[in-house]
């Protein structure tokens, strides 16, 4: 008895340190690379990059001037890969260099234009991005007398007849398109001395208008980013035929065999979809939101 006692300890013993070793060859769990590995999220992988990385983008001064595009650009960048070359012109002018075949992609308000341009075979793709409104501008002494004017029209009218100066763009541009729609609703003739076509972006003319104490029609996005160095006020807002929405647009690429379409369609996507989407409604200056998205609200 008491050596198969004997017996079954020297096994036990055996068993031990074999374990023992086995378990010393192991590596040990608390090196410092499994320390940090198990302490912090590995970084999210860097987007690969395009093929070919470069857009160029046509948009409105609009965009630029109220600063939507230096927190939009930036996000579609980061998330893509890409970089975006912008030219800030006027509607009109940005269409042209679209159908030259100058840039890739468009960014513009102007609907008229932009299904001329589409119907045309110059463009495709087009879709809603986002939308504010317009509203005029004018002076606190008000020589007009239109402060609190829901019918543009009829402002516009009583501007022509007081002949107090009106800045009005002369670019072609979406917001010179609108002013024309206004103006073709007065009733009213705009021209002589106090009617000035300025051929200039949104925030020159705005701050040409201040300089004069005149009126003028602008996207209110441009206002909000300017308003607090000017002494110009809003006196007209509201109506319906102020309206003012932007679509994205890409180069046709069967027109324009040399258009980067995937990466016109690669920043359409994104402004078109959440992430897009958000940047824009959380663009907000001042306490104030300056665009609506029209793809997720």
């Amino acid at each position: 008895m008491k050596n198969t006692l004997k017996t079954l300890f020297v096994l036990l013993m055996i068993s031990v340190c074999a374990f023992t070793f086995a378990a010393g060859q192991q590596e040990p769990s608390t090196s410092p690379a499994a320390s940090d590995a198990s302490a912090a999220p590995a970084a999210s992988a860097a987007p690969a990059a395009p093929e070919n990385p470069r857009i160029k983008m046509a948009t409105t001064t609009s965009t630029e001037n109220s600063g939507l595009l230096a927190v939009l650009i930036p996000a579609f960048e980061e998330a893509t890969g890409y970089k975006v070359d912008v030219i800030a012109v006027g509607t009109g002018k940005a269409i042209a260099l679209g159908e030259a075949g100058d840039v890739d992609v468009l960014m513009v308000h102007a609907r008229s234009q932009e299904d001329a341009f589409v119907a045309a075979g110059f463009g495709v793709n087009r879709r809603d991005l986002m939308h504010n409104d317009f509203v005029v501008l004018g002076p606190d002494s008000d020589p007009a007398g239109i402060k609190g004017m829901k019918d543009a029209g009829a402002a516009f009218a009583e501007i022509a007849a007081s002949g107090a100066d009106f800045v009005s763009r002369g670019d072609n541009s979406g917001t010179h398109t609108k002013e024309k729609e206004v103006w073709a609703t007065s009733g009213a003739a705009h021209s002589g001395k106090w009617y000035k076509e300025a051929g200039q972006g949104m925030g020159a003319v705005i701050t040409m208008t201040d300089d004069m104490q005149g009126y003028t029609l602008t996207d209110r996005a441009t206002y909000l980013a300017m308003k607090d160095n000017i002494s110009l006020q809003i006196v007209v807002e509201g109506d319906p035929v102020l309206f003012n929405p932007y679509g994205v647009i890409a180069v046709n690429p069967e027109r324009q065999p040399h258009a980067n379409f995937e990466g016109a369609m690669a920043l359409i996507n994104y402004v078109t979809g959440k992430d897009g989407q958000d940047v824009i409604r959380n663009f907000i200056l001042n306490g104030e939101q300056l665009f609506y998205p029209d793809v997720i609200k």
